[in-house]
């Protein structure tokens, strides 16, 4: 039998709000959480994620392991 009065209160529907609006509802010890960042507007799953290129690396490993197509740069030359 649990002990009276060292639990939390539970929230079945917390509310999960981002940018001023909600954008789910989860079980929580909080009614009310609030994020900058979630899975909606996540540059990684809404695929607008930019890889940034320094000092040619990126290119470097395409190239390492043949995932870069070299005819289109035997084309441009």
């Amino acid at each position: 039998m649990p002990k009276e009065n060292i639990h939390p209160e539970w929230y079945p529907e917390a509310k999960v709000i981002c940018n001023g609006e909600v954008v789910m509802t989860v079980g929580s010890t909080q009614p009310e959480i609030n994020v900058e960042i979630w899975s909606g507007n996540h540059p990684f799953y809404t695929g607008t994620q930019k890889i940034i290129d320094t000092e040619g690396r990126v290119d470097r490993f395409m190239r390492k392991y043949g995932m870069f197509d070299t005819s289109q740069k035997s084309e441009e030359k």
